[in-house]
């Protein structure tokens, strides 16, 4: 498992701005957030400062359209409103925009960094150090972080654009929407692109995090020791991981999507030590892994597809608890990879496009149970070479063989009462659509046909395309 090891390594070391002394569960410091940008030098300033240092508390001040050279601070309560998109061109040597009192807007701007400032100074195009900011609707390229919340309780982030630095390394950028030791933050309707992480939240808790876009990043969501958020309606693709969670808890995600997320290392969701998660009508196709869960408790997942992965689930025998419920398991290679010899992951009424078993008495529930594991899925979790020769013929003759003359017995994980059709799930988003209308990838909607073939063979009955979201075919009129 050199693999899974690396990627919790590699999740775990880029832990900054956590409070001061604050370590992660295997001793690792965490460093404290940098020094606080103050107001910038006179040769920096933008010539809009003159107008907010002249403003009464509360004023709103219009920007016209047009560019606007050198830095701002906000150090008081304000609205300041872009009229025609006016573009605010940062001096290159901090943040563009600083935020330093409470209650203050920013709205309607096209922001660039110009590609400079320090990544140990939190350089943003947007640092909020207030509560209760609005940042709303604004474009913001050509900076080290997009937008940086720092304390900044109570925040409203919505219908930004942010593009990272694609001339920088991702370890020389920062988040796209950076939230650290910030309550009761609302993040909505953001896309972000091409920054080293699309969302970082740490030491936050209380977040509602709703209808963003995170793709061609490193990680969608890079997450840790923040409790009691929500993320709804939400996609994150084409990264090393779709989301990596660490050391949080009460966790709830609901209708969302974590998608072509391939690599060595990669994962569609990972969770480490990490409590109480509640994950539903969720989408997570095309992944190297689907699930990742190791040292966690009391996790459930209810009525998610998991599709075209090469292994659906990673589970070690360190989490407790764990309920798998209703999912739609589709044309994965593999089921389940089980690190360890034990486990209590309770898995009941899922649909496993795999099994073939009959329903002769037409329950609609398989005549035997789904076994998940067999010896080579075994050895898959124990021996870091077996999974280089995870899709050989010699792999498929010793799965075979075993179930023959079980011989070497792995772990037994069973479904009990596996669904013959895959169950209605009208909640699970549909896969967005490619250039030319198609989603993507082929392959996965290929599988997903052939999936559909084994069913109408067992059963009789045409099976439903879940892509629509409609119900199974015997549940209609």
């Amino acid at each position: 498992m050199m693999w899974a090891a690396g990627l919790v390594a590699v999740v775990a070391l880029q832990g900054a701005g956590a409070p001061p002394g604050a370590q992660a569960s295997d001793g690792m410091a965490i460093t404290a957030a940098p020094h606080l940008e103050g107001r910038p030098a006179p040769a920096d300033l933008s010539p809009l400062q003159a107008r907010v240092d002249a403003a009464a508390p509360g004023a709103r001040l219009e920007i016209a359209s047009g560019t606007y050279a050198g830095d701002l601070v906000l150090d008081r309560p304000i609205q300041l409103v872009g009229i025609g998109r006016p573009v605010l061109l940062g001096s290159g040597a901090g943040s563009v925009v600083r935020i330093r009192a409470n209650d203050v807007t920013v709205e309607g701007f096209d922001i660039d960094g110009r590609g400079g400032g320090r990544l140990v100074d939190d350089a943003s195009g947007i640092h909020i150090a207030g509560e209760r900011a609005i940042v709303r609707d604004n474009h913001i390229t050509r900076c080290i972080f997009g937008i940086y919340l720092r304390q900044a309780h109570g925040a409203i982030v919505e219908h930004n654009t942010v593009r990272g630095d694609r001339s920088k390394d991702p370890g020389d950028q920062g988040s796209a929407i950076h939230v650290w030791d910030t309550q009761a933050f609302r993040i909505v309707d953001n896309d972000v692109r091409y920054s080293r992480d699309g969302f970082y939240i740490q030491s936050s808790n209380g977040g509602f995090i709703a209808k963003n876009v995170a793709a061609d990043l490193r990680y969608g969501l890079h997450y840790m020791f923040s409790d009691d958020n929500t993320f709804e309606d939400n996609r994150f693709e084409n990264g090393a991981a779709g989301a990596a969670i660490m050391y949080s808890r009460r966790i709830t995600f609901r209708r969302n999507q974590f998608l072509h997320n391939r690599g060595f290392a990669s994962v569609g969701l990972l969770l480490r030590t990490c409590d109480d998660i509640l994950a539903e009508d969720n989408l997570i196709a095309d992944n190297a892994r689907g699930v990742f869960i190791e040292g966690s408790a009391r996790n459930t997942f209810r009525r998610n597809i998991i599709a075209e992965s090469d292994v659906a689930l990673v589970l070690f025998d360190s989490i407790q608890g764990a309920r798998f419920e209703g999912n739609a398991f589709y044309a994965n290679f593999a089921p389940l990879e089980l690190v360890g010899r034990r486990t209590d992951t309770v898995f009941d009424r899922n649909y496993w496009s795999e099994s073939g078993e009959p329903d002769l008495d037409g329950d609609g529930v398989r005549d035997r149970p789904f076994r998940l594991t067999n010896v080579f899925d075994h050895f898959r979790g124990n021996l870091i070479a077996a999974d280089l020769f995870a899709q050989s013929t010699a792999a498929a003759a010793l799965a075979a063989a075993e179930e023959t003359f079980p011989v070497l017995t792995p772990v037994p994980v069973l479904d009990p009462h596996p669904l013959v059709r895959p169950p209605a799930l009208p909640d699970v988003p549909r896969p967005p659509l490619a250039a030319g209308g198609v989603a993507r990838p082929g392959v996965f909607l290929s599988a997903l046909m052939l999936a559909a073939g084994v069913v109408l063979l067992s059963s009789g009955r045409r099976a439903p395309a879940w892509r629509g979201g409609g119900r199974p075919e015997h549940d209609r009129e």
